[in-house]
């Protein structure tokens, strides 16, 4: 729909383009006739044009000729055509415009109203961009709030669902729909404006799960006493990266094609074991784990300490984070059997 009416306001915007050009054609037609057949200069020629065109009724400028007034009576005919063409074309595209915006302003609400245990995303910048990419990709459910204008339309023609407004202010993160978020991230052009949209969100979900970035290492301890649970600085994460790059590149090829790209058949995942789950109570080295789910369990984190590979004889127990590496389609199933969503069955 949205892009049916997009459409449709591109086509009334290239008619009446044509429309003016045919209205700019007809001036210059009877400007460089009268200028010929009666011998008038350009200015005279110009104005008797101009008020045929516009049929205001004044007189002519000097006396015509037979040939003047049959170039007269074409200019009449041509340029109200011309004219009504253009302003009925102009009056459309203003509706539809007006009538387009309205009708993608409520698709939009209501599609983020539907939304349940999504993503927020406060800032379109060069990091909001390609965090939304990699949502996209994986088709996870987020929502961009942005209050810049220049990046309004360059998020009308992602595609994407966002919010237009100040992320630290309550009723903007409302209308993403904060309260049923599963997490928020923080990307916004400032460390101060990212402590208030950690601060804000916080207040009004207390169970959501907020990454925020410092732009200046020194201010990772502000985000984090604003209830950010984890921060993240570009410049120390590039700079593990690049080393990394150097000292291990066949590895690190390996892992951006396994997060980043999807080019692999691969894919890590993190389950939470919830106390209903059929896996508590297997022990990390039962051959069923791969063999039933096709996955392998590479490290798990228990009771919110650090991860560590976990030891064969070590039993899966409620709470468990584990983290896993499989086909996208085992992981999904082994996260669902984590979960208690589905009885313990083989995932192929």
């Amino acid at each position: 729909m949205q892009a049916a009416n997009s459409s449709a306001v591109q086509t009334n915007l290239k008619r009446f383009r044509a429309a003016l050009f045919l209205l700019l054609a007809v001036i210059f037609f009877g400007t460089t006739g009268y200028q010929v057949l009666e011998g008038w200069s350009f200015l005279d020629s110009l104005y008797m044009t101009v008020i045929t065109v516009a049929t205001v009724g004044f007189r002519e400028v000097k006396p015509l000729s037979v040939e003047g007034k049959i170039l007269t009576i074409a200019i009449t005919v041509l340029g109200v055509t011309a004219g009504a063409w253009a302003l009925g074309v102009g009056v459309e595209l203003l509706v539809s415009e007006e009538i387009y915006g309205s009708l993608f302003t409520k698709r939009m609400q209501r599609a983020i109203q539907d939304l349940k245990d999504h993503y927020i995303i406060c800032g379109f910048g060069r990091m909001g961009k390609q965090i939304a990419k990699d949502f996209a990709r994986q088709n996870l459910p987020f929502v961009v709030v942005e209050d810049n204008p220049e990046q309004i339309p360059n998020l009308k023609s992602s595609g994407y669902l966002f919010v237009e407004g100040d992320a630290t202010n309550d009723s903007v993160l409302r209308a993403a729909g904060v309260t049923r978020a599963k997490g928020l991230i923080a990307v916004a052009s400032s460390d101060p404006v990212n402590v208030f949209i950690v601060l804000t969100a916080r207040g009004l979900n207390p169970n959501l799960y907020i990454v925020a970035r410092s732009v200046l290492q020194e201010n990772e301890g502000k985000l984090l006493r604003a209830g950010a649970d984890k921060v993240v600085s570009p410049y120390v994460i590039g700079g593990h990266r690049i080393a990394a790059a150097v000292l291990n590149p066949v590895l690190v090829d390996f892992l951006d094609k396994l997060l980043l790209t999807g080019e692999l058949s691969l894919q890590l995942g993190e389950a939470q074991v919830s106390p209903n789950s059929p896996l508590i109570g297997t022990k990390f080295g039962d051959q069923g784990l791969t063999c039933d789910y096709g996955i392998t369990i590479v490290a798990v984190r228990k009771s919110g300490f650090t991860l560590s590979q976990p030891a064969p004889d070590e039993p899966i127990e409620a709470g468990d984070t584990l983290i896993a590496i499989g086909s996208p389609e085992n992981i999904q199933k082994f996260i669902s059997v984590a979960s208690g969503g589905i009885d313990g069955q083989t995932a192929g």
